[in-house]
C-alpha cells in the first residue's frame, strides 16, 4: 500500500513537449457582435426618443391651435352678447319713451298757454330732464326745409314767400334717441305758389323790375 506524501498537491497530467501554460484555462476572446449590440440599442432608442418628441410637438401644435380658435370664438361670443345687451337697453328705453311722449305734449301744450305754473311746472320740467337723460331729443322747427324721413306733413298749403318745401308750422314735435327716430315731427307744409317765383334775368335783375330810362321829354 502506498503512502501519499504530505504537503504536495497532486497536479494534472502535462503532455509531454506542452509548456505549463497550456495547462491553465484559456478564456474566451470577447466576440465582435456583442460591442456591436449595445450601439444598435441606442440608436433604435435615439429614434424611438424622437419619435415620441415629434408625436408630442404635433399634439401641443393642435392643442394651441384648439386653444386659439376657443379664445377667438369666446371673444365673438362676448361681442356679441354686449351687441345684443345694448340693442335691448335701447329698444327698452324707447318703448318707456314712446308711452310718456303723449305726457310731453300734454306739458307742452300747457307751456305755450301759459298754464304750466306751480308744481305742475316742476313736475313737467322734472320728466323733461329725465326723458332727456336718458337719450330723448326733440327736433322740429318751423321754417325748416321739409325732410319725409323725419317730417310727416298733416297739412298742406301754397306761400308766394317759399322757394321749397318749407315747414310752416310745428303741430307735435318729433322724437328721436340717437339716430333712432322714435316719432317723426307731425307739421304743416307750404309749398311755392305756382307761377309766383320771380324769374331772374342774365344779369341777375328780375323781368318785372322797370329799368331807368333816362330823363323824360318836356
Amino acid at each position: 500500500m502506498t503512502e501519499e506524501t504530505p504537503g504536495f498537491d497532486e497536479k494534472p497530467d502535462v503532455p509531454s513537449g506542452a509548456t505549463p501554460d497550456d495547462a491553465e484555462p484559456k478564456a474566451a476572446a470577447p466576440s465582435s457582435e456583442a460591442g456591436a449590440a449595445p450601439a444598435g440599442d441606442a440608436t433604435a432608442q435615439i429614434a424611438g426618443l424622437t419619435a415620441q418628441l415629434d408625436q408630442s410637438r404635433k399634439a401641443l401644435d393642435e392643442r394651441t391651435a384648439d386653444l386659439q380658435r376657443l379664445q377667438a370664438e369666446f371673444q365673438n361670443y362676448r361681442r356679441r352678447v354686449e351687441r345684443d345687451r345694448i340693442t335691448v337697453k335701447e329698444i327698452a328705453v324707447a318703448n318707456l319713451l314712446t308711452e310718456l311722449l303723449p305726457v310731453l305734449d300734454d306739458i307742452g301744450r300747457a307751456r305755450e298757454h301759459g298754464e304750466l305754473v306751480g308744481g305742475f311746472k316742476g313736475v313737467g320740467e322734472s320728466l323733461e330732464t329725465v326723458a332727456a337723460k336718458l337719450g330723448l331729443q326733440q327736433f322740429g322747427k318751423e321754417g325748416e326745409p321739409f325732410d319725409p324721413t323725419i317730417h310727416e306733413a298733416l297739412m298742406h298749403s301754397y306761400a308766394p314767400d317759399v322757394t321749397e318745401t318749407t315747414c310752416v308750422a310745428i303741430l307735435q314735435p318729433g322724437y328721436r334717441i340717437g339716430e333712432r327716430t322714435i316719432r317723426p315731427a307731425r307739421v304743416a307744409v307750404a309749398e311755392p305758389q305756382p307761377g309766383a317765383q320771380p324769374v331772374k334775368a342774365e344779369d341777375g335783375s328780375e323781368a318785372g323790375d322797370d329799368k331807368d330810362n333816362g330823363p323824360e321829354e318836356g
